[in-house]
């Protein structure tokens, strides 16, 4: 069994090293330009044409929870990869403890109204706001897969009210399920804080919107854990200058690093 092994920025030997060890019957190399041999398998992180094109694969694995880069270039390389060749991504590995702990302290952030503190923190002000009622404070979460199931499982610690949407209805525990298109609008309406844990799809790009974002109750939360392709940033701007979204954290914009001039 014959390994390729590439990624733009990792350790690589520390990489081909460690996948000896796990699998000792293995032959694993790093893939440089030029290397045209035979492979069986290819571990990768956005990999270049060149190494996956024309090669006889029985699987692709990507080094992330997403494989927006590899489809990305299929589209304008539809010889990179043979259409039999399964394509497979990682589902938490370690992921979901980190975004769990992400999700959790920025809802609290919000829930105790330390944005609203800081503001006044910076204006040298002292007021103090009325708190913020749980039953009032309902979370949902875009994207019902494993993550999202994770953060799920973490907000339930603090008894807020749970729902999701995704595109087929889920069985979880305590945490309301919508599904489909048309019940997006019925999931949106309670939202007061909206966690983005959707993939990169060609139909989820730009979903949230001017017209997502006015289906949330005024004054709702944003916080995008996902792609910054999801968000129409100029939509998204237009409805925290309204008012309409009190606030927003985004892990992931469209043009990374933002340009100086951003307002993000």
């Amino acid at each position: 069994m014959d390994i390729i092994f590439y990624h733009p920025t990792f350790d690589t030997q520390w990489w081909i090293e460690a996948l000896r060890k796990a699998i000792p019957q293995a032959r694993v190399r790093a893939w440089k330009s030029g290397d045209n041999d035979s492979a069986d398998y290819a571990l990768v992180w956005h990999p270049p044409v060149e190494m996956l094109a024309g090669r006889d694969l029985k699987a692709v694995f990507a080094l992330g929870a997403g494989v927006d880069s590899i489809l990305s270039k299929l589209q304008a390389h539809p010889e990179m990869l043979n259409p039999s060749v399964p394509l497979f991504r990682l589902e938490d590995t370690g992921m979901g403890e980190q975004i769990q702990e992400y999700a959790v302290s920025q809802v609290l952030h919000w829930f105790r109204r330390f944005d609203d503190y800081r503001i006044q923190q910076n204006s040298s002000h002292w007021q103090p706001l009325p708190e913020y009622h749980r039953e009032d404070f309902t979370i949902g979460i875009l994207g019902a897969g494993v993550l999202g199931s994770k953060v799920a499982q973490s907000l339930q610690t603090w008894r807020f009210p749970l729902r999701c949407w995704s595109r087929t209805r889920k069985s979880w525990p305590g945490v309301q399920s919508f599904a489909g298109r048309e019940e997006l609008s019925a999931f949106l309406s309670q939202c007061r804080v909206l966690i983005n844990l959707l993939p990169n799809t060609p139909e989820t790009v730009g979903i949230i919107n001017q017209q997502l974002l006015e289906k949330l109750p005024d004054g709702a939360y944003l916080l995008n854990l996902a792609r910054g392709v999801h968000v129409v940033e100029d939509d998204l701007l237009a409805a925290l200058d309204s008012g309409k979204v009190k606030g927003a954290m985004l892990d992931v914009f469209n043009r990374e690093p933002l340009p100086p001039e951003s307002p993000l």
